[in-house]
């Protein structure tokens, strides 16, 4: 039956929920292996590397329970206001150089503020004329004129995760809502930009959640998908959550690949927590990943990331 369903992918079905909870019962191993023959099919060894900058850090109004960038969390993480241009231009050109072909500046909080943004448009700008590198922007629950703003000054993609199912999210986050994520996505398209949306495993959620999350992102047709793994931190409210199996981790990879099966499948935080940095994970499903350090937690670094990316046989995106 599984051979069946992935050919049935190949031929270009799409699963239907009842067809994605059954993929949890078969095996593993066989999963991921069918789930590589899908990315394949329609990926080829096209790998997608990019890099992030925390360019704003901590003081966030929301309490999502996860982040060490809460006021609501006492987690000792070093808080500062927006970067200055010149670093963030170093910043930019240093991933460059080293040969990441899309970078993106993170910002903590709910919405970044007007002031804020506009002095990001100028620096966004700024990169555009000096470099060629790729544009991504995180700053928050921005709105439609927002977008048209950032894609003015070069930005092409815009990150917003959904974290999690529509049935879970409330437990985690009550400061915002799942509807103005879907909201925020949407307005970012409308204004022409691209959308890299995800989640994270480990919140607590059940398998059935991050099915859930899958087919929202298949509906709002996303590409880039980072998944993250829980790196539970001390302070927050999920510092005690059990880590998850390398199992789970390379079974909920292998059936977002089922599911969506023509994106770039992204590990992102917690990538580090995996005695092989991943590594499996891209013979599973996955080929993308977030690079360098993320916001608040050490990250596998450029170098190594190319060497193994080099050693799968994958092709960077150029």
């Amino acid at each position: 039956m599984l051979n069946e369903l992935k050919n049935k992918v190949l031929n270009g079905y799409r699963l239907s929920k009842a067809d994605c909870l059954s993929l949890i019962n078969f095996p593993v191993d066989s999963l991921c292996k069918y789930a590589d023959e899908i990315r394949n099919y329609f990926c080829g060894n096209v790998f997608d590397i990019c890099t992030i900058i925390n360019g704003k850090s901590g003081n966030c109004s929301e309490n999502c329970k996860y982040c060490a960038q809460s006021i609501n969390f006492k987690t000792g993480i070093t808080t500062y206001p927006l970067l200055d241009k010149n670093t963030i231009l170093k910043d930019a050109k240093y991933n460059e150089i080293k040969g990441i072909v899309r970078y993106s500046i993170v910002t903590s909080g709910k919405k970044l503020p007007s002031k804020d943004l506009d002095k990001l448009c100028d620096i966004y700008t700024t990169i555009k004329k000096e470099s060629s590198i790729s544009l991504c922007a995180s700053h928050g629950l921005l709105t439609y004129n927002d977008f048209l703003k950032l894609k003015d000054s070069g930005v092409t993609r815009y990150h917003n995760n959904l974290e999690t199912s529509r049935r879970f999210f409330p437990e985690i986050c009550t400061t915002h809502s799942y509807d103005e994520k879907i909201r925020t996505i949407k307005d970012a398209q409308k204004a022409g930009l691209e959308v890299c949306s995800g989640g994270i495993l480990g919140l607590g959620e059940t398998m059935e959640d991050r099915i859930d999350m899958a087919l929202d992102l298949r509906s709002l047709g996303i590409k880039s998908i980072p998944i993250n793994i829980l790196n539970p931190i001390k302070g927050t409210a999920l510092e005690n959550n059990p880590p998850l199996s390398k199992e789970e981790i390379l079974k909920s990879i292998a059936i977002f690949r089922f599911i969506i099966p023509n994106a770039f499948i992204r590990l992102a935080g917690g990538r580090g927590l995996l005695d092989d940095k991943g590594k499996s994970s891209f013979q599973s499903g996955a080929n993308a990943v977030i690079s360098g350090d993320m916001l608040t937690t050490s990250g596998i670094s450029i170098n190594d990331d190319l060497e193994m990316i080099s050693q799968l046989n994958y092709k960077i995106l150029k």
